[in-house]
């Protein structure tokens, strides 16, 4: 699994708020492709998908792994090697215009890969999982929540990590592909009011999935 590179600059931040970067990154996750090749998968032309490539690996997120001559030209394939994670300073001082752009690749990026997965059955596994818990809290309580999500996004990659060496030293076939997606955000006035102010539940309501 690619290691995600923490993004204290938003500057670096803004350089990757294009949609198709996203889009790019995302393909090249667990892949190693040429311009040519993500260019008819990511529905763009050529010319578009090479110059947003280059930028990204001068950037650091991909890797050129290797060359091949192709009818008198040369063919570069790249895959992924750092995967951005923007920091909490530069979210905040990234122009709004930035935001939404990061906002709007990543949810589109996160939607068609769910919908894919569901249509694929990637949610019919027991151990999948799918929720939404609208909750009410103070401002302490929304800083607590921000916390856990850090905490569960290191443990992640430790697991992903702790995997990759058991699937190296084994050489085992049990290798599966699965994303994970967190968000956290304060709703509107109008979702607010439908939710319940009681307390919820000790056992909230859960389906199951997630993606595999």
């Amino acid at each position: 699994m690619p290691r995600s590179q923490d993004l204290t600059d938003s500057q670096l931040a803004k350089a990757l708020s294009h949609p198709l970067r996203g889009r790019i990154l995302t393909a090249l996750e667990n892949r190693t492709a040429s311009p040519s090749q993500l260019a008819p998968d990511l529905d763009t032309s050529l010319g578009v998908i090479s110059y947003h490539v280059r930028q990204l690996h001068a950037l650091g997120f991909l890797r050129l792994v290797k060359r091949v001559p192709r009818r008198g030209a040369v063919e570069h394939y790249y895959t992924t090697v750092a995967g951005p994670r923007i920091s909490s300073t530069a979210w905040e001082t990234a122009p709004a215009v930035v935001k939404q752009a990061v906002l709007g690749s990543t949810l589109r990026e996160i939607g068609t890969q769910a919908s894919a997965a569901a249509e694929a059955g990637g949610f019919e596994s027991r151990d999948a999982h799918l929720s939404r818990s609208p909750v009410t809290v103070d401002s302490q309580g929304f800083k607590q929540l921000a916390d856990e999500l850090e905490a569960l996004v290191a443990r992640i990659e430790r697991i992903a990590a702790e995997s990759q060496k058991r699937l190296g030293r084994e050489g085992s076939d049990d290798a599966r592909t699965a994303a994970v997606a967190l968000m956290l955000f304060h709703t509107t006035a109008s979702e607010s009011a439908s939710d319940p102010v009681a307390p919820a539940p000790a056992k909230p309501r859960r389906r199951r999935s997630a993606a595999r």
